[in-house]
C-alpha cells in the first residue's frame, strides 16, 4: 500500500527534461515548494535534452523569438555565473545561403531591428573568411556574432543541482500513474501520491500518455532526430579553438532540408550535424523563457511575453485534441 504524502506543494511539474528543469527552477527561485518529477533515472538519454551541446543563437526570423533569445542569454549568464561552471561558449553561428534567400534576408533585418551584432559576407568576403568551407556558387553568409554552443548536459545538471540548493524537491526513477484533478490536485506514481495547487506537464512524447485518461490530448508529433558526426579533413581545421562557427545552411540546393553543425568539440576530430525541415527548432536554448513563463501561468502571474504565437489555435487541424 502507499503511503500518503500529505505535503503540499505550490506546484509539481513532471518531466526533468530542460523545460522542467527551468520551470522548476523559477519556483524554487521565487519561494515556492516545488517538486520535479522524472519517471527514468537521471541522467538518461531517452528524452530530447540529453547530449553535450546545443547551438543558442538570436538570429530568427520571428521578432519574438529574437526577443525572448535576449533575456535567455541573461538568465543562462546568470545560471553559469551562480554555478561557477562554465555553460555557454560563443562561437558566432554562421547562417548560409543564396543571396536571394527570403528567409536569410528576413533573418538579416530582424539582427537589424533588434541591435543584434552581426555581419552580412558576399560570397568572396565569405571564402577567404571561411575557406574550409565548401560554398556553392553564388552563396552567401551571414553572421549572428552571439551565437555560440551550449553545454547541454552540464546545463541539465547544475539546474537540478539549483533546484535543491533552492529548497525544490528532485525524484527520479519515479513514473506518473494517475492524476486527479481537483483542488489540490493528487498525483499518483510508482513510489508515492502527492498533493499540489498547480501541475505543470513538460514531459515531451509521453505528454499525450498523462493527458488520455484525463480526457485531452494534443496535437503532438514526436520526432526522431539523427545527429551525425564527420571526420574533419584537416584536423583541428573546424574546431572551437580555431574559432570555427557554429553553421546552419538555409535551403542549400544540394540540401533541401536545413543543415545544422557545431564545431569540432564533443569528439576531437568529428563535427556534430543534423538536419531539419525547418529552423522553428529552439527548445533548449530558449528554456530558459519556457520555463519563466510556465511558472507564471501556474501562478496565476501575467505572463512576461505575449503568447498569442504560441495559442493552441495555430494548428489548422486539432484532430482529436479537446481542450
Amino acid at each position: 500500500m502507499m503511503a500518503a504524502q500529505k505535503e503540499l506543494y505550490d506546484a509539481i511539474v513532471i518531466g526533468a527534461g530542460i523545460q522542467g528543469c527551468f520551470t522548476a527552477y523559477h519556483l524554487a527561485k521565487h519561494s515556492r515548494r516545488v517538486l520535479l518529477l522524472e519517471q527514468f533515472f537521471l541522467p538518461h538519454s531517452r528524452g530530447s535534452s540529453h547530449g553535450q551541446s546545443r547551438i543558442i543563437r538570436r538570429a530568427y526570423p520571428e521578432d519574438f523569438y529574437t526577443e525572448m533569445m535576449a533575456e535567455c542569454y541573461r538568465i543562462w549568464a546568470q545560471l553559469q555565473h551562480e554555478a561557477g561552471t562554465q555553460l555557454y561558449r560563443q562561437t558566432g553561428l554562421l547562417l548560409l545561403g543564396m543571396k536571394e534567400n527570403p528567409e536569410l534576408k528576413t533573418i538579416q533585418a530582424t539582427l537589424s531591428r533588434h541591435g543584434v551584432e552581426h555581419q552580412y559576407l558576399p560570397s568572396e568576403e565569405l571564402k577567404q573568411r571561411f575557406p574550409n568551407i565548401q560554398l556553392a556558387r553564388g552563396e552567401v553568409g551571414l553572421l549572428d556574432k552571439s551565437g555560440g554552443v551550449l553545454y547541454a548536459d552540464k546545463a541539465l545538471r547544475v539546474l537540478q543541482d539549483a533546484i535543491r540548493q533552492l529548497g525544490g524537491i528532485v525524484h527520479d526513477g519515479e513514473k506518473v500513474m494517475e492524476i486527479k484533478p481537483g483542488l489540490p490536485i493528487v498525483v499518483k506514481t510508482t513510489s508515492s501520491s502527492y498533493q499540489a495547487r498547480s501541475l505543470i506537464i513538460t514531459a515531451g512524447p509521453w505528454t499525450n500518455r498523462l493527458l488520455r485518461p484525463l480526457g485531452l490530448e494534443l496535437p503532438l508529433q514526436t520526432l526522431r532526430i539523427n545527429v551525425c558526426y564527420w571526420k574533419e579533413k584537416a584536423p583541428g581545421s573546424y574546431s572551437v579553438s580555431q574559432a570555427f562557427p557554429c553553421f546552419l545552411g538555409l535551403g542549400l540546393s544540394l540540401a533541401p532540408h536545413h543543415i545544422y553543425g557545431l564545431p569540432s568539440r564533443e569528439y576531437p576530430g568529428l563535427v556534430k550535424g543534423t538536419s531539419r525541415e525547418h529552423s522553428s527548432w529552439h527548445g533548449f536554448k530558449l528554456s530558459p523563457i519556457v520555463g519563466k513563463i510556465l511558472y507564471e501561468l501556474s501562478m496565476k502571474l501575467t505572463p512576461s511575453y505575449d503568447l498569442t504565437p504560441f495559442r493552441i489555435s495555430r494548428f489548422p487541424s486539432l484532430g482529436k485534441a479537446h481542450l
